[in-house]
């Protein structure tokens, strides 16, 4: 393997490992501020259980995504020297603003969420909750500014092969930039909404259920099934801007060769780039037209066009039918949960045992369809790093090849482990006996495991239950 493709290789382990941990904090920043808000309105301690819970998620989540980001941001020096040296006048201040606001406001104010309630008022707290649930926001909104410019650049003049900004706002809110960020947003809304009911419904199944998981499960059920149908449309609409601006990309992701009228929907397909052509297709006639064209005659043009200059054809056309394909699972799920959800009486132990197996398979179907999503994004954009503007190959490093594939193996292997002990330590924490909340001026204990499932929801009577308890 040549420098350059074990180069590329060591990035995209890099943005896959990493992109995990800003999907669920993205989201669960605004899922903490919902139980927070809840808890303050009804005084319910399963509230207040569940803000605590998913609070330690956050900070682990939390912590994982900064290290991973740093090792990333790396790499733009030591693989990619080229990029910053072309583009360092856009991509280094929308860089340094997300660090910003990932360090200053995220991290602060998260040491308040993790230790301060009881020791500031309530309103300091909520506050504190709401700037880290907006931080994490702007963060997603810095960094998918400078990926969406590469995809789709504005804003900018080339002088001696650099680019310099004439216009911020061009740069910041170029064409694909508005369906980009909704995107990524709801992703992060799903995979939070599929991670909170496939934790609870595995504390259902071990009976380890506490007060705060028919509302962690509720909440993720109806999320999912509200977000989903959003998330169609706004990827129907980032497909058309899509093929606006990249048309290869759009013809890798329905494997279309020729340009040719009334393309089918290709459910399944084997490409073949030597031959150029499928294999083994199995598609819906005129359905590829129907959904880019909204004609049944439309026109889409084939990778034959582009040839030389488009992506490989393989990884987008199974990537995009793998996120998908998850996003219609997620979409089944939802809706048939909360359905029975709703006919139990709103009784999480009443809910299907299948169905809890199926929920808690589904926990992490979230980082499924997102990085899925983003390998037909990242490699969508193929052979540019900035479209049609500045190839890969123009900005890579002279590092040698077993150099990398040392250090490629190095980051595999951590990369490994830590995600087995980020999952290992999620289990240990949904599996661990529950803590009844310190409410001020309210004594606290600790209940047996599964104890606090058989308790009514009613904040009095789970207190009164921990007080009996420590007595």
């Amino acid at each position: 393997m040549d420098a350059l493709l074990l180069a590329r290789a060591q990035f995209a382990a890099n943005i896959t490992f990493h992109i995990l941990f800003p999907t669920i904090t993205i989201a669960l920043g605004w899922a903490l501020l919902f139980f927070r808000l809840r808890w303050l309105k009804t005084r319910d301690d399963g509230w207040l259980m569940a803000y605590r819970f998913w609070t330690k998620v956050f900070a682990l989540t939390f912590a994982l995504g900064v290290v991973s980001g740093i090792v990333m941001s790396f790499q733009f020096g030591t693989n990619w020297p080229g990029f910053m040296e072309r583009t360092g006048n856009i991509a280094g201040p929308l860089l340094g603003y997300e660090v910003l606001t990932a360090f200053f406001l995220e991290a602060t104010f998260l040491g308040i969420m993790l230790f301060g309630h009881g020791r500031v008022s309530e309103r300091v707290h909520l506050v504190a909750t709401f700037l880290v649930a907006f931080g994490t926001t702007m963060s997603a909104f810095w960094i998918l500014a400078l990926n969406s410019w590469m995809h789709t650049p504005a804003g900018y003049i080339i002088r001696d092969g650099e680019f310099f900004v004439t216009s911020w706002m061009e740069v910041i809110f170029n064409p694909s930039f508005p369906y980009r960020l909704s995107h990524m947003l709801l992703a992060s809304g799903l995979t939070v909404a599929f991670l909170l009911a496939g934790v609870s419904a595995w504390q259902l199944l071990r009976g380890k259920a506490n007060a705060s998981t028919p509302k962690a499960l509720r909440y993720g059920l109806t999320a999912g099934a509200i977000l989903i149908p959003i998330q169609i449309l706004v990827g129907d609409l980032h497909g058309l801007n899509t093929l606006e601006h990249q048309p290869a990309k759009v013809a890798a992701m329905e494997g279309v060769w020729e340009t040719q009228r009334g393309v089918p929907l290709l459910l399944f397909a084997v490409p073949d780039e030597e031959a150029r052509e499928n294999h083994f297709e199995i598609g819906i006639p005129y359905g590829a037209s129907l959904i880019l064209k909204h004609s049944l005659d439309g026109e889409i043009q084939g990778l034959n066009e582009f040839e030389g200059s488009h992506p490989p054809v393989a990884p987008v056309f199974y990537g995009f039918r793998v996120m998908v394909g998850t996003g219609m699972l997620m979409l089944a799920a939802s809706w048939a949960g909360l359905w029975m959800y709703r006919r139990r009486g709103w009784v999480a132990e009443r809910m299907p045992r299948p169905f809890l197996w199926l929920l808690a398979g589904m926990t992490f179907s979230g980082w499924v369809a997102t990085v899925a999503g983003w390998y037909v994004t990242e490699i969508g954009r193929q052979p540019y790093m900035v479209q049609g503007l500045l190839r890969v190959d123009e900005v890579a490093s002279s590092v040698p090849s077993p150099y990398i594939a040392f250090t490629l193996a190095l980051y595999l292997t951590v990369y490994a482990a830590l995600l087995v002990a980020y999952v290992s330590v999620m289990k240990h924490m949904a599996e661990k006996p529950v803590e009844m909340p310190g409410v001020p001026g309210v004594p606290g204990a600790s209940l047996p495991a599964g104890a606090a499932s058989t308790l009514p929801v009613s904040g009095k009577v789970a207190r009164a239950a921990g007080e009996g308890a420590a007595s």
